[in-house]
């Protein structure tokens, strides 16, 4: 089932026959260095079950993006929703397969994201919640247009992670 369509990603629900991708994600050090690890096979299976659980729950989540030419599953990237001081907002999250850093991918899946966001769950405003030394997330999110709107510590791998909070709206739309 295609939840959306950019140029070249389709964007559909995960599934445990995803596992095998996810682990090439989620179980590469040098992608993941922004949580400061490679995943377990048990936190990719949690990782997984996590995303079916909102798919249930709130009707989407991280979704496989998938090159349409080639069918080849090139990470993942979805809404989901997340909590800052608080509340709860939706974000527009992207993680990659290492191989297809810097071919545009992330941009154009976050930024159909943000439009199906906006266009097709009526929402007025997104975020992205970047690690400060994300650089290359931070990009993505300049691309679409977000700009920094407030920070917070994630309290993870007992550690303590600054991140920033990358927000726009739907015209006038606010937080």
């Amino acid at each position: 089932m295609t939840i959306l369509e950019t140029k070249r990603l389709r964007l559909r629900p995960l599934t445990w026959e995803d596992r095998g991708d996810l682990c090439q994600i989620l179980q590469d050090r040098e992608t993941m260095y922004a949580y400061e690890h490679a995943f377990s096979d048990g936190e990719v299976d949690q990782w997984l079950e996590r995303q079916l659980e909102r798919y249930r729950r709130d009707g989407f989540g991280l979704w496989a993006a998938v090159d349409r030419e080639s069918g080849i599953l090139v990470g993942q990237i979805g809404l989901t929703l997340q909590d800052w001081d608080g509340r709860e907002v939706p974000e527009v999250g992207y993680l990659l397969k290492r191989a297809f850093w810097g071919r545009g991918y992330a941009t154009e899946g976050a930024r159909g994201c943000m439009d199906y966001a906006f266009q097709t769950l009526g929402l007025d405003w997104v975020c992205s919640i970047i690690r400060d030394n994300n650089a290359p997330s931070q990009a993505v999110a300049r691309r679409n247009g977000m700009e920094p709107v407030g920070r917070l510590v994630k309290h993870y791998y007992g550690m303590d992670m600054p991140h920033t909070v990358w927000g726009a709206g739907r015209g006038e739309g606010t937080l």
